[in-house]
């Protein structure tokens, strides 16, 4: 399927790499980049993707929400996130294979949650976080009051929240944000083999700790272990963890197929 606002492309390593293509904009979210992307992470299925990287073409990963495409002020201002923002959220929460961001340069309100919404983020060092909601009169969406908390804490969450200030990428990962900060230069390369590592390993087990890390949160010790318990009848159902047995037993290297 050919996208207008991004551009959607597979590795022979089952690297699927979805980049912002509106560089012009910063890689302003509009509706239209929105829904596209939403269809480009619910299309992955049946594709044989095992992992999925997420950046921005040109000089950022996104400046947030395409303000200047609104035709002015909406009477409902959550009415996009509902339509839109919302269910690209749900859909890449869904996703059962690991999701690896690259954030090329300012990553702003609605594109700061769509990158921390990955499940490993490595920034350049000029990168920047950035919920700026506040700075016009609104609150942080697209997940970021449900991400932020779990990933920096409260007090943290709500100083970024509150203050609206940019978060250099060294903070973000002194803080928990993010997982690696790497030379601007070194970004690129960097997120591929991060992603190829994990697009060749164990896609099951992948999926179902993702799913696991992400409940976590608000489950209590019995229902964990117990969530626990049935991840690890699956796993151990899937040949990946047969034939990894085996390597391990004749002392060699294992090789995972994703099933």
């Amino acid at each position: 399927m050919d996208y207008e606002h991004i551009r959607l492309e597979q590795s022979p390593a089952a690297v699927a790499t979805i980049r912002l293509n509106r560089p012009d904009s910063l890689n302003a979210l509009n509706a239209a980049m929105v829904d596209e992307l939403r269809q480009a992470v619910e299309g992955l299925a049946g594709t044989g993707a095992r992992c999925l990287l997420l950046t921005g073409e040109g000089r950022g990963f996104s400046s947030g929400a395409d303000l200047a495409s609104g035709g002015g002020l909406p009477d409902d201002a959550g009415l996009a996130l509902e339509k839109h923002f919302n269910p690209l959220i749900e859909a890449l929460f869904a996703l059962p294979i690991p999701i690896v961001a690259a954030v090329n340069g300012p990553a702003a309100g609605a594109g700061c949650s769509l990158a921390l919404a990955a499940d490993i983020v490595i920034a350049a060092r000029s990168a920047y976080f950035l919920q700026a909601f506040v700075n016009i009169g609104l609150i942080p969406d697209a997940g970021a009051t449900w991400l932020l908390p779990r990933l920096a804490g409260r007090a943290r969450a709500i100083e970024m929240m509150m203050l609206g200030e940019r978060i250099p990428a060294e903070k973000a990962l002194e803080w928990g944000l993010i997982a690696r900060v790497v030379e601007d230069e070194a970004l690129e390369s960097e997120a591929v083999a991060l992603a190829t590592r994990l697009a060749q390993g164990p896609t099951i087990a992948l999926g179902l700790i993702r799913q696991l890390a992400r409940n976590s949160a608000h489950l209590s010790l019995s229902d964990a272990l117990a969530m626990e318990r049935a991840g690890q009848r699956d796993a151990g159902n899937t040949e990946d963890f047969k034939s990894a047995v085996l390597a391990f037993l004749q002392k060699r290297q294992a090789q995972f197929n994703g099933r």
